[in-house]
């Protein structure tokens, strides 16, 4: 098998190696020839002249260690090296021979590194704060079918004990004197529930809707029943608050359910619209839902966990009203990051110019207050 020499295969280490077969063996035949010759003209010399021979080896033993000497240097600076050199050539001209066609081997490519994708934030329009923990009350939404359809609901569940015209208009005006500029100014539909559990205006809703003269229109108001403001063992047995704090709420858009049931209580909670607050890290499970089954009779009196519970049709009412009329942005809420809290005492985000920052919401304030109608000039606390 003939080899092309202007194309030579590389070695182990990537240089080219180009074998001459007949270096080696030439250079220990060169080595061989001149200690031949030397020796054999030393012969002729000691055999034709005795005396010169004598001499000779008289200074040949006078000369012996400096010979030894010099070998043993020869030998170790020369002598080894060459040989091993040859050695370590004729192992590489051998093994040229034996590895056949030269072959071309591929780099090994590197494994790409993986790059991770941010989740999208919940709210695009939001920068901070971000989501820093699960909700605890929603997990599993039940809406309904496509094929189920709702009877529209235009009016309200009957009330036994509706409030008279002086209280209502006493309600109004606590509403007005309740909100800020930038409250009025950005929200189009007011809710205002009194968690009180005495007084004329104990455990109601009162709907109000901003008008394009900017006064305030009364759409509806309803029994409630907001929480029961002391611990209760739910279903396994833990023992939870039942508070509803006081405070303004935005609805969260992403947690509006036609049907949902919380595992936590064991309970139905339909039309159930929950608020956008975080308390500690945590979103809370405050919602404003339709009651069912016996809580129905107890609209009126303190009696959830700590929602606001609503007829059943005065639920789906209201959840429709909200849903069809009042989408848009909303300005956000003040959050404190040290605490992980969103403010709820009406103090609004804004941005370092002192504009309000907006997101994609209802245009709806909740405003909740232990007040019962029999001090007009009640505060939050």
């Amino acid at each position: 098998m003939t080899r092309n020499e202007t194309n030579p295969p590389a070695n182990g280490y990537g240089l080219v190696m180009r074998a001459n077969p007949g270096t080696s063996a030439l250079r220990i035949f060169s080595l061989a020839y001149l200690a031949s010759a030397t020796a054999f003209g030393v012969a002729i010399a000691l055999h034709t002249d005795v005396q010169w021979g004598g001499g000779i080896r008289l200074a040949a033993r006078l000369a012996v260690p400096v010979v030894r000497s010099a070998a043993e240097v020869a030998n170790e600076k020369a002598v080894k090296p060459s040989v091993a050199w040859a050695v370590r050539k004729d192992k590489d001209f051998f093994a040229w021979l034996a590895q056949g066609e030269p072959r071309i081997v591929p780099p090994v490519p590197k494994k790409p590194t993986a790059q991770v994708r941010q989740a999208p934030a919940l709210r695009p329009a939001i920068v901070e704060p971000p989501k820093t923990a699960a909700a605890t009350a929603p997990r599993a939404p039940l809406e309904l079918a496509p094929q189920e359809t709702e009877p529209e609901i235009l009016t309200p569940a009957p009330d036994a004990n509706p409030p008279n015209a002086a209280e209502l208009s006493r309600v109004l005006a606590h509403m007005k004197l309740s909100l800020t500029k930038e409250l009025f100014d950005n929200f189009e539909l007011f809710l205002y529930v009194s968690k009180a559990d005495h007084g004329p205006w104990r455990q109601r809703m009162y709907v109000f809707q901003k008008q394009a003269s900017g006064d305030l229109n009364l759409l509806y108001n309803f029994p409630v029943s907001t929480g029961r403001e002391q611990l209760v063992a739910n279903p396994d047995g833990r023992m939870l608050h039942t508070d509803t704090p006081q405070g303004y709420y935005e609805f969260d858009p992403d947690r509006m359910y036609r049907r949902y049931h919380s595992a936590e209580w064991g309970q139905s909670m339909p039309y159930a619209m929950f608020f956008s607050w975080e308390h500690d890290g945590l979103q809370t499970g405050l919602a404003i839902h339709g009651a069912s089954g016996d809580d129905v009779a107890l609209l009126g009196s303190r009696a959830s966990a700590g929602c606001v519970r609503l007829a059943p049709q005065n639920a789906q009412l209201l959840f429709r009203l909200i849903r069809a009329n009042y989408q848009g942005l909303a300005p956000r809420f003040a959050y404190d990051r040290r605490t992980a809290t969103m403010a709820n005492d009406g103090l609004l985000m804004h941005d370092k110019d002192g504009n309000l920052k907006y997101a994609d919401g209802y245009k709806v304030l909740v405003v909740i207050e232990n007040n019962g109608g029999d001090n007009v000039v009640a505060a939050l606390f």
